[in-house]
């Protein structure tokens, strides 16, 4: 930075600030957090025995022990990818009305979990239940580190409960599956052949704003080599639109590049991962008792409505603490 030609290039500066930031976001934590642990030893010495000042000290030490916590977990934040933004798609299974709830009922965690981390939620696409709930929805979550948070959410969610739309009062197990792509930066090469994509056009469905649903706005791209299809209906123009969904797009080719890379590899070296039945990862379970667990992680709670609320901290911190058997 003390370069005189360092902003010269305004793109290549910014990139290096942004940079700067992100470390000094790493260090300045653990500095902080070494300093206290410092005053609090020579806190402890002087006070002497002195009960009242002791617990002034314990106290704080419970505190900073949260802190040293919250920063071994940021430590585990260190994958490719980690510090982008996140692409999630929530997609009901067989179900019907059950799925379609259960659905909406992850769609509001997730955006719960991303407003107390103070990150930006918008909805690329959704398409809603016929009578209640969300059949799918694919939402940007904007955020320093949001993929490496949201990463290990991937998978299908399963919903045992009390239904509120059967009049007999029956249990009901309902399924979701979450779907998490970090979103791919610009200078990350994809290569898209023009001639290779099919682009349909067409008027947006569900709610949205003025001229949102008056207008041939919404915009489907297929990858015609790959099958893969991504829409985006809820920006206000047709270009917006296509621009979003392309943005999509790279990143899920870009995911595809990188899975059928992991699998030569695994093929190569001859290992086998472990399939575990459904792909299912976690269950929440309204009754006949209350509880959520991880399958992969054995992480529980029995406070349902707290995860419902977005509280899904404990299950992120065992995943990026767990190590799946090869």
């Amino acid at each position: 930075m003390n370069a005189s030609n360092f902003w010269d290039n305004s793109e290549s500066s910014n990139k290096t600030l942004k940079e700067l930031k992100y470390l000094k976001s790493c260090t300045d934590p653990f500095q902080k957090a070494a300093k206290k642990l410092k005053d609090l030893e020579e806190l402890f010495q002087a006070a002497e025995g002195d009960e009242e000042f002791l617990g002034q000290v314990s106290t704080e030490l419970k505190q900073l022990t949260k802190e040293i916590d919250q920063l071994e977990t940021s430590s585990l934040l260190s994958g490719e990818f980690d510090r982008n933004n996140v692409i999630l798609s929530i997609n009901a299974g067989a179900g019907g009305t059950e799925s379609c709830d259960w659905t909406n009922m992850l769609l509001r965690m997730y955006t719960r979990f991303a407003d107390n981390k103070k990150f930006k939620v918008k909805t690329i696409d959704i398409l809603p239940g016929e009578e209640a709930g969300v059949k799918n929805v694919t939402l940007e979550i904007q955020g320093e580190m949001a993929y490496g948070y949201l990463k290990g959410e991937k998978g299908v969610h399963r919903l045992v409960r009390i239904s509120p739309f059967d009049s007999n009062r029956r249990r009901h197990t309902s399924f979701a599956s979450v779907d998490v792509i970090p979103e791919i930066e610009d200078d990350i090469e994809v290569e898209i052949d023009s001639d290779d994509l099919r682009i349909d056009i067409f008027r947006s469905s569900g709610p949205g704003g003025q001229s949102v649903n008056t207008t041939d706005s919404a915009v489907r791209i297929t990858h015609l080599p790959t099958g893969i299809v991504v829409q985006c209906q809820n920006e206000r123009s047709q270009l917006q639109n296509k621009t979003m969904a392309m943005k999509i797009l790279r990143a899920r080719l870009y995911e595809k590049k990188l899975k059928e890379q992991e699998e030569r590899m695994a093929k190569e070296y001859g290992k086998k991962q472990k399939i575990e039945w459904g792909s299912q990862i976690r269950s929440y379970v309204m009754h006949p008792y209350s509880m959520v667990k991880d399958h992969r992680t054995g992480a529980e709670t029995g406070n349902v409505i707290k995860v419902m609320d977005g509280s899904i901290e404990l299950f992120i911190d065992a995943f990026l603490r767990w190590k799946p058997e090869k």
